[in-house]
């Protein structure tokens, strides 16, 4: 990972080098480094024989052929780019702070440029996805899902789209978690352009927004596919939202099955289009969601809330009666958010989740996206 240009180390640099070839999947250099057995500087130093004298014959006309395709205009604009701003990072294949994750794909991205937190790649995330003409119920879904999500510690991925991905971001901002958003276009543009204060937002809250397109590569119709492949691949799961029977929602929601990862789809009304993908894909044996546990149900993840217990069991003793019943009070029959059972209860939101938790256990409230709902006759 670099944060300025002065602490590329020759292979980043090479990395970056194979990259900038555009045309050229990065399975052929990938293929090309294992024949070899070389490195990514051997590749980019044409004039290093002795790796090619071991080759096989045809190898070094491929290697010439491809190496020629390296673009230097775009690795001096990658370069300027990160020397633009403090916040700005190069994640290159060969560092350790690159996911895991992305490495399943048949041709990961060699570089990742990244705005924001970069460490936060390395951590468990859901991937919601949606159409960008979601209806408005569909985007009251992905909002309060991700906001539980986010509370629960996990990260929420989209790709910063209008509709359901742009709900999922803002979501997540109203919780505690984090949030990535994945781009199509180059680090230095913003698309949709309207999305400006979004994409600040999710940089202010320390999450991270991040592409694989060098700087100056605008938006194109094929880089949301492209760009779909790493939302699926980089999460331990999909959630669809609302998605149309024929849409670049639903091939996201098959890669990523495709990938070995969960898939969870939310049901809808039957009458609505937007529906048909979700009970398209629950028919093919997604995961019907209605709340964030059917997701913690499946996936190895721990929400943060029931992790946090323990720390909370030698406070609680001090914690009075009348306070608990003070807090019991402040849950509506109707749904609260946390953060409004805290505050009422002038209480840190996790001690009050940690509290609120004693309170399911003991049947008195239960968690719904968006926060607990009192329990009747209690």
């Amino acid at each position: 990972m670099h944060h300025n240009s002065a602490s590329f180390t020759a292979q980043s640099m090479a990395w970056i080098r194979l990259a900038s070839a555009y045309s050229v999947a990065t399975k052929k250099w990938l293929t090309l480094l294992a024949e070899l057995n070389c490195t990514p500087e051997d590749l980019t130093a044409l004039t290093n024989k002795t790796v090619l004298k071991n080759a096989p014959e045809n190898v070094d006309k491929t290697v010439a052929l491809l190496v020629e395709k390296i673009s230097e205009q775009s690795v001096k604009k990658a370069i300027a780019w990160l020397d633009g701003s403090a916040e700005r990072y190069i994640i290159t294949f060969g560092c350790h702070e690159y996911p895991e994750m992305l490495k399943t794909l048949d041709s990961p991205p060699l570089v990742l440029f990244v705005i924001g937190n970069p460490l936060l790649l390395q951590q468990p995330q859901i991937a919601m996805v949606g159409s960008r003409r979601a209806s408005h119920q569909g985007k009251t879904i992905a909002e309060d899902m991700a906001t539980a999500l986010a509370d629960a510690g996990v990260t929420v991925t989209s790709g910063m789209a209008l509709g359901i991905d742009a709900a999922a971001h803002k979501g997540a901002l109203k919780g505690v978690g984090k949030t990535i958003a994945i781009m199509g276009t180059g680090p230095d543009t913003i698309y949709p352009y309207k999305h400006r204060p979004l994409h600040a937002d999710i940089i202010n809250a320390e999450g991270a927004v991040i592409t694989e397109f060098f700087p100056g590569v605008p938006a194109r119709a094929w880089h949301f596919p492209r760009r779909n492949r790493l939302i699926a691949a980089i999460s331990l799961g999909t959630l669809v939202v609302e998605a149309k029977i024929k849409s670049g929602t639903l091939i996201t929601a098959n890669l990523a099955a495709d990938l070995g990862r969960d898939v969870f789809a939310i049901p809808g009304s039957l009458y609505h289009s937007y529906s048909e993908g979700c009970h398209w894909l629950i028919q093919q044996g997604a995961k019907l969601v209605t709340n964030v546990n059917d997701i913690f149900d499946e996936l190895a993840i721990e929400p943060l809330c029931t992790r946090e217990v323990g720390k909370v069991e030698n406070e609680k003793s001090e914690v009075n009666s009348l306070a608990t019943d003070k807090l019991l009070a402040s849950v509506d029959y109707d749904v609260t958010a946390i953060d409004v059972i805290a505050q009422r209860g002038s209480l840190p939101v996790q001690q009050a989740m940690a509290l609120l938790l004693e309170y399911e256990l003991c049947g008195l409230v239960t968690a719904v996206p968006g926060g607990y709902i009192k329990l009747r006759g209690k």
